[in-house]
């Protein structure tokens, strides 16, 4: 309970920190039920008291009012559209012509996100506008929306008039996860995460909005009174406002530079979590910004060096189907081929038949394609609009398309039964050959095709017969070649446990759950029991029951690769008296061990391993060079452990490491 002015003044005052640490730098430092609680606080405070309502506090930022319609709004000073470049030789030109004049200048990159751009205006600190780019002169009045998204402050430290410019996105899985929710409505799908952006930010009704996880993140400004300076020190000081920080933002001296953060953005941009589709290059200079000046449509101060499109459209000819080594059915759309990204796609996975039929996908549609990175691309939706009745409608099987079997119809997926299905045992061998199982090097799908076509392998014990005669028999296989297969499979012998649970494909067994059940029962996790395998924390019905099954259905199979590999259990430990036992620990700084081994030790001993720092974490364990994340700690007043401690504890629980 708030007992006076003062106490609702500094209660917003936390509140809004909290939301900043929540919602811009993604690292909260309160629970919810400590955010919500105080939420609360401040809004009974609000009701009781409604003339001294602050109009920055964080209860004021979803109205109630729906609008019927957006009003145009005028922006101060114009909002421009940016010439775009394609390729390194149009960048040479457009430096040289800026060089012409202003030779030396350097430049300020940073990346051109994909999302809808968006003007706020500030007078005295607070916001008073938020409008969308429109005509450039003009666009539509969304404040009440924009006062929902919680990287927009209502107020800054900044009193001058000032327009701070940026961009509406949303995550990648933000996307996925309306577009799911729209599937189940019946509602139209978003194309791509722009599409959703805007069409969250134009919703009349600001609640639908503030459901929405919309992000605002600041390129540049409009209207001010700054007449000269560094243009990447007022964008970085725009953050200091409680703005979300510029990402990649860089200082660029000369054309390699700039080609340089290009590259790699390019190289991240199908990983990273907003979708990317350039960089926008400016010169760095205030002042000379101003000086050069702008021509009918753009500025000559800037340009956007565009990145390959990545989203296209193509017609489905045809669907087939693929069996994995679980026996899941997946649909494939063949398509008339279509370049994205200097690649050509003839292919896109349409996931499931429930997929297709909410998603309403017909044979001859006309269809908008995404690829994400070098991974098969995926169809978003069909062009409704291009139908033209030759549409034909995709028929779920009814028997495999491989072996011939009756498949079993779950309530999304389809599944072959068949544990002898060619195409089933092909997967599980290539799955238990890959990186993360075995990793047996050399032992690719195309080689499994052709070792299984061949008669060499039928399944995955064959493996550890393969003669040296038999490769050196097959097309382009020489003794060497040949050799380092047999030595990598040989290689596999005396692996970690976890890496052959793994390798067996179990479902809803991934590699972490394979790391548990080695830490937890080690050889003997095929001989557990239902309540000893859902004791172990994380796993449910579900797992525990997957384990079971398959362990009785290849009871011969899982001996025969015991006793081949004899896989090395680590050590169980009693968690429960180790220091660690339910901890949350971080690791920052130089270590002198792998990374990778330390955490593995402190998950068996019972730990929790995040990589940011929270009001959550437990403990820091730090080593050389140890920046931002110890100092946090510190302030959170965590526990923090050099190396040298650490190693102390681990002997003192008898622990060698």
């Amino acid at each position: 309970m708030l007992k006076n002015f003062e106490d609702y003044q500094n209660s917003i005052a936390l509140l809004k920190k909290m939301a900043y640490h929540y919602y811009v730098l993604d690292d909260p430092i309160a629970t919810d039920e400590e955010y919500d609680k105080l939420y609360h606080q401040i809004k009974s405070y609000e009701e009781i008291n409604p003339n001294e309502i602050i109009p920055s506090s964080p209860t004021q930022r979803v109205g109630d009012t729906v609008l019927t319609s957006f009003q145009k709004h005028k922006h101060l000073e114009r909002m421009w559209s940016l010439d775009d470049i394609f390729d390194p030789q149009k960048l040479q030109e457009w430096i040289k012509r800026i060089y012409k004049n202003y030779p030396g200048m350097a430049f300020t990159c940073s990346p051109k996100f994909d999302g809808v751009s968006l003007n706020l205006y500030y007078e005295n600190g607070i916001l008073q506008s938020a409008a969308t780019r429109g005509d450039g002169i003009e666009g539509e009045l969304v404040t009440q929306n924009a006062k929902t998204i919680q990287s927009i402050p209502l107020e800054i430290p900044y009193k001058e008039g000032i327009e701070i410019r940026g961009e509406i996105v949303i995550a990648r899985d933000d996307f996925e996860k309306i577009n799911q929710e729209r599937i189940k409505t019946g509602e139209n799908l978003f194309a791509n995460p722009r599409n959703a952006a805007a069409g969250s930010l134009r919703q009349l009704d600001p609640k639908i909005t503030a459901k929405r996880r919309l992000k605002f993140i600041p390129w540049g400004i409009g209207k001010h009174n700054i007449e000269n300076g560094s243009f990447l020190e007022l964008i970085n000081k725009i953050p200091q406002y409680g703005f979300h920080p510029t990402p990649f933002i860089t200082y660029c001296k000369n054309a390699e530079e700039i080609g340089a953060i290009y590259e790699h953005l390019v190289s991240i941009r199908h990983t990273y979590p907003i979708m990317l589709d350039g960089m926008v290059i400016i010169i760095d200079s205030i002042e000379v910004q101003k000086k050069l000046g702008y021509t009918i449509k753009s500025p000559r101060f800037a340009c956007a060096y565009k990145f390959p499109a990545i989203e296209k459209s193509s017609k489905i000819l045809s669907v087939t189907t693929q069996v994995g080594r679980t026996g899941v059915i997946t649909p494939v759309a063949e398509l008339e081929p279509v370049e994205i990204e200097g690649a050509i796609i003839s292919r896109a996975t349409l996931h499931n038949y429930s997929e297709i039929e909410k998603k309403d996908i017909k044979i001859k549609d006309t269809v908008i394609i995404i690829r994400s990175g070098d991974v098969i691309p995926k169809i978003i939706k069909p062009i409704t609009a291009l139908r033209d009745g030759t549409q034909i409608n995709i028929i779920k099987p009814t028997h495999c398309p491989v072996c011939g079997s009756e498949l079993l119809i779950e309530d999304i997926f389809i599944r072959c039964q068949n544990l002898s299905c060619k195409a089933r045992v092909k997967e599980s061998i290539f799955y238990f050959a890959s990186k993360k199982a075995l990793n047996i090097e050399g032992l690719g799908e195309k080689i499994v095709d052709q070792l299984f076509e061949n008669q060499i392998i039928s399944n995955i014990l064959d493996l550890y017969s393969i003669r040296i005669e038999e490769l050196l028999k097959l097309e382009g296989w020489q003794e060497k070649k040949a050799q380092n297969l047999i030595k990598s499979i040989k290689n596999t012998k005396n692996i970690p446990l976890w890496r052959l649970l793994n390798a067996l494909g179990i479902e809803h067994i991934g590699e972490g759950a394979s790391k548990k059940l080695a830490s937890s029962f080690g050889l003997e996790v095929f001989k557990k029991k239902y309540n000893d395998l859902i004791s172990i924390d994380g796993f449910g019905n579900e797992m525990a029951f997957s384990i079971i099954d398959f362990g009785i259905v290849n009871k011969d199979l899982i001996e025969k690769l015991f006793e081949i590999i004899e896989p090395q259990a680590p050590e169980i430990k009693n968690t429960q008296d180790s220091f660690f036992n339910a901890k949350t620990i971080v690791l920052t700084g130089t270590l002198s061990k792998p990374r990778e081994k330390i955490i593995e030790l402190l998950e068996s001993l019972g730990a929790k391993m995040t990589s940011s720092v929270s009001k959550n974490t437990n403990i820091i364990i730090y080593g050389e060079n140890a920046g931002s994340k110890l100092q946090k700690a510190e302030e959170l007043g965590i526990e923090s452990i050099n190396e040298e401690q650490f190693q102390k504890i681990l002997e003192s629980e008898k622990i060698n490491f």
